[in-house]
């Protein structure tokens, strides 16, 4: 008697059962195995985001509103004096006993303020959002040459005011051979406390890292 059609050993039926099985499993198993399509962003990316948020806030409440085709460095200048309200840091007055005092022994009345080195990192933040969003370099009002000189009058007044001096990581020389001839010379750190440049800081407060928009409430705009 003859075997149906398609049949065979069972070894062979196996095999093709075997052969089905995978096909019809593979695609959903290369599926399964693929990574997520969108990465979580790290947690710089996730600040700036943030900080940009908050800024565009800040435009929309500004009086009378402003946009940000108009924005310059002085509304840049004006959004980080109205951040100081949202401070941390304690600046002492030209008044207070405790004036350069890196360690005072009690408390006093001066007022809080945003660190240099948070202003700092936000600004550049601030700045590579604005050009990743479609705004153009040569018009980028965080990088105006008056934002630069007002977060460097800051570094430099609250140094004075604190008794914590802002200064830049510099590397340790190597000594030269004694028996090579010419000169040696070793180079130096590059990267300055100024804008841009990172800011070494020395003292609590004063670190680039830390984001800024996160203790900020909505912006209101002063009028």
């Amino acid at each position: 008697m003859d075997s149906a059609p398609g049949a065979g050993p069972p070894e062979q039926q196996q095999q093709q059962q075997g052969a089905v099985t995978v096909a019809a499993e593979g695609p959903l198993s290369a599926a399964a195995a693929a990574p997520s399509s969108g990465a979580p962003p790290s947690r710089y990316e996730s600040q700036k985001r943030r900080d940009w948020n908050t800024f565009l806030q800040y435009l929309k409440n500004h009086k009378p509103p402003l946009t940000l085709a108009r924005c310059s460095g002085a509304h840049v200048i004006e959004f980080l004096k109205y951040l100081d309200q949202f401070g941390k840091t304690k600046v002492h007055a030209a008044g207070c006993p405790y004036f350069g005092h890196p360690n005072p022994p009690a408390p006093c009345a001066c007022p809080l303020r945003q660190a240099w080195g948070s202003l700092d990192a936000l600004i550049g933040r601030l700045r590579a959002a604005y050009e990743e969003n479609g705004g153009p370099p040569e018009s980028n009002p965080f990088g105006a040459k008056a934002v630069r000189i007002y977060l460097r009058e800051v570094r430099e007044s609250q140094a004075k005011a604190r008794g914590i001096p802002y200064e830049k990581k510099k590397r340790k020389r190597t000594p030269a051979a004694p028996d090579v001839g010419g000169s040696s010379t070793t180079g130096e750190g590059s990267g300055s406390g100024d804008v841009g440049g990172g800011g070494e800081t020395t003292g609590g407060g004063g670190g680039g890292g830390g984001g800024v928009s996160g203790n900020v409430a909505p912006a209101t705009a002063p009028s």
